[in-house]
């Protein structure tokens, strides 16, 4: 019979959990509102999220009842089932709107890129940690936790999914800082990369290309590569000060914004509620990652504290791609926003990853 410290409930963050039950609660409503019709209030697309919500609680739970240092004994072998799955994408995967991103078993389909998110942190993190000397980490072994991070990336961006696989470089540099690397090598090394961009350039996809010349002016093109941030800024605007109330959106009701329930569903949600539930939303986020950086500032161990960076500069990075893209201030690149955008892969890596902060808080008393 397993047995619970009662110290591990004492500490256990609950403000952090608090954070977590609102925004999924704000990102359900706004999935059965994005998605409903005037035939069928509750679609399934809705019913989907929710399971995918439960199956995520369980997930959550289960991570808290093991000592998180466990997964270093299994880092290298979740990161090569992650690079397996992603190389049967292309060979197996399900193509959906030009893209072949999900695996489906038993009737079920996933996304693997979203699982090399955390096998990445976890990998990463487990690397690290016996390499950091007085807060200093070397450059041959940042390089090596860049190449970890390097190979599912460029196995995800040839799905392709660009927002994704610049994800997980991201979350991968914020680790190495986070490790202590001088931030002169970071300079180096990006120096010595400006001369590849024209090669990483002809080999994105040309929707990718015209999404990325689209940035800076998409009213050249109103109804082609621009009309998706041209209805999204709209929808965003038309909410004005309070917004049209909840089921009362004209832009996603009608059709105009496209991805309504998934990479633009920030727009959704400004439309119906406005500046003020906007502002409110940001804060939500905002309180999250404050009670997660103060589960990265408990951890008593390297593994831990990277571990939990590594987890926040995830959630981190794709709130603050997915509100400047649906803002107009971001390349369109196909960033879902965590907890409320549709997607059971992207919720339940979001939600182990707040289930590990909590782990990480909840055992620092053991060191």
């Amino acid at each position: 019979m397993l047995k619970i410290d009662r110290r591990l409930i004492a500490h256990f963050d609950w403000p952090l959990l608090f954070a977590l039950t609102l925004l999924l609660a704000a990102g359900l409503l706004t999935v059965l509102s994005a998605t409903h019709t005037q035939e069928q209030l509750v679609s399934g697309l809705f019913l989907r999220q929710l399971l995918w919500a439960a199956v995520g609680a369980v997930a959550m739970l289960a991570i808290l009842l093991f000592d998180y240092n466990a997964l270093k004994r299994w880092a290298w072998l979740f990161y090569g089932v992650t690079l397996v799955l992603l190389l049967l994408v292309p060979l197996l995967g399900i193509k959906v709107g030009g893209a072949r991103r999900w695996l489906s078993f038993a009737g079920v389909s996933f996304q693997p890129s979203e699982l090399a998110k955390l096998s990445v942190i976890v990998m990463v993190a487990s690397f690290f940690q016996h390499r950091v000397s007085e807060h200093l980490l070397h450059w041959k072994a940042a390089l090596v936790g860049l190449v970890l991070a390097g190979v599912p990336a460029l196995l995800i961006l040839r799905q392709p999914d660009l927002g994704t696989s610049l994800v997980v470089l991201a979350v991968a540099l914020a680790m190495v800082i986070a490790a202590g690397l001088s931030l002169w090598w970071l300079v180096g090394a990006v120096l010595c990369a400006l001369p590849i961009l024209p090669y990483v350039w002809h080999h994105l996809k040309p929707y990718q290309q015209r999404r990325l010349l689209m940035f800076l002016n998409p009213e050249q093109d109103p109804l082609g590569n621009g009309y998706h941030v041209i209805q999204s800024k709209i929808a965003i605007g038309s909410g004005m000060w309070s917004g049209k109330g909840l089921f009362h959106g004209t832009q996603y009701r009608l059709n105009f914004l496209p991805e309504q329930h998934t990479d633009f569903i920030f727009a959704v949600f400004a439309e119906e509620w406005g500046f003020v539930g906007a502002c409110v939303l940001l804060g939500l986020y905002l309180f999250l990652l404050y009670r997660c950086w103060i589960a990265i500032t408990r951890a008593r161990d390297a593994f831990g504290l990277l571990l939990g960076f590594g987890v926040t500069a995830m959630i981190f990075v794709q709130v603050l791609i997915n509100i400047l893209m649906a803002a107009g201030a971001l390349p369109v690149v196909g960033v879902t926003l965590p907890f409320l955008s549709y997607g059971g892969s992207s919720l339940l890596v979001c939600m182990v990853g707040v289930g590990l902060l909590l782990n990480i808080s909840m055992r620092r008393f053991m060191f």
